[in-house]
């Protein structure tokens, strides 16, 4: 996700809270604004330089995000080039292992005849994560990370990406075949019982080593998850991203994590004062919003069970008036009730002392099929 993108707005709509009508002077450039950002590996892991324009404040809410098309490389100063591969929608990949006693600059070609240059960029070498934790609380559960800073790097920005696997809150292994007019078992294929699904966080977590004795910082708060969230009703996964900032890119996502914190204000520090480590080269004055470091980035996941914050009992919104209709569907009126796919059987209903139903219960599919709000295909990592 994109943090700066909505930040760039900001400015405007300061603007436009004037009590008196006003009607900026502003020069298109200033209403496009280049939004780059990025933390580029130089150990080879894959990373993402992330390409935007900032919109008009007049543009309507539902407006499709801008993109420029662009050619991306890292130069270092002995003269090695490094192209970063375009993923399309802004998205550029960054996937060498360089070396890390260079300065490099980052160049980007836009497809409207602009390039862009960034300040010399030294990459800083990232200390290995301690470890990472979790601890339930009254208020649910705290995942927290340990770590060290030391001379190089004392500054650190932590970023997370969440999966977890989860279940609707009806379990129905049925479907309905018209060819036979009948109810049949789902296959292993067809299943809607369990689903994954997930999130990359747009949360900025910063901290500054130094302030803490032997810049040890110890069980460091990453993200919390409130009692009843349905990530951790089954198995939960986070993969948590470690890298250094020198103290200008410290100052930079500070700023930003402050706007963050404060958007809608007009008190923060406004937008325009954010800048970055990029200039236009054909006019220096052209505002230019973002920032890319350089360094390793270093990673651990976490894997959490129910178990292991049991009792937790999931409180889901989306399944909020769920429940099995206690009429029994029979075999004569199946195609009726559970032909059109909205409506599922649920539990077969069995005679005294009979061994094949004589009908069903059923539910919305909505309560019972999790492929609505996730996806059965589990993630290459997924650790059982």
């Amino acid at each position: 996700m994109n943090r700066l993108a909505p930040l760039v707005c900001i400015f405007l709509l300061w603007i436009s809270a004037c009590r008196e009508p006003f009607d900026p002077d502003l020069r298109q450039s200033d209403l496009s604004v280049l939004i780059i950002e990025g933390y580029l590996d130089t150990e080879g892991l894959p990373s993402i330089l992330k390409l935007s324009y900032s919109r008009n404040v007049n543009t309507e809410e539902d407006h499709t995000p801008s993109y420029p098309g662009a050619i991306v490389h890292l130069k270092s100063e002995s003269g090695v080039t490094y192209s970063l591969t375009d993923l399309g929608f802004g998205e550029f990949e960054f996937a060498h292992d360089i070396p890390e006693d260079e300065f490099y600059r980052l160049y980007i070609s836009t497809n409207d005849g602009k390039s862009y240059t960034s300040d010399l960029l030294k990459p800083i070498l990232t200390p290995d994560i301690i470890d990472v934790g979790i601890e339930k609380n009254d208020l649910g559960a705290e995942i927290y990370l340990t770590t060290r800073g030391d001379d190089n790097a004392d500054d650190f920005l932590w970023t997370f990406e969440e999966m977890y696997a989860f279940r609707p809150k009806l379990l129905s292994y049925f479907k309905y075949d018209p060819e036979v007019n009948d109810i049949v078992n789902r296959s292993l294929d067809e299943r809607t019982d369990l689903c994954y699904r997930g999130t990359v966080s747009s949360d900025l977590i910063l901290e500054t080593s130094s302030r803490f004795e032997d810049q040890f910082v110890f069980r460091q708060s990453i993200t919390h998850i409130k009692q009843g969230d349905e990530r951790l009703s089954v198995r939960y996964s986070i993969l948590i991203s470690q890298k250094a900032l020198d103290s200008k890119a410290s100052e930079f996502w500070e700023t930003l994590r402050r706007n963050t914190d404060d958007i809608g204000t007009i008190f923060s520090p406004l937008p325009s004062n954010i800048g970055g480590n990029f200039k236009n080269d054909q006019d220096p004055s052209v505002p230019v919003v973002g920032f890319v470091s350089l360094g390793t980035v270093k990673q651990r996941r976490l894997f959490v069970d129910v178990r292991e914050v049991s009792p937790w009992i999931p409180d889901v919104p989306d399944y909020y008036n769920c429940f099995v209709e206690p009429d029994t569907v029979r075999r004569l009126d199946y195609g009726a009730s559970f032909g059109g796919g909205g409506f599922v059987p649920v539990n077969p209903i069995f005679p005294e002392n009979g061994t094949a139903p004589i009908g069903y219960q059923g539910a919305v599919r909505r309560c019972t099929d999790c492929t609505l709000r996730g996806t059965t295909v589990k993630p290459d990592f997924w650790e059982d």
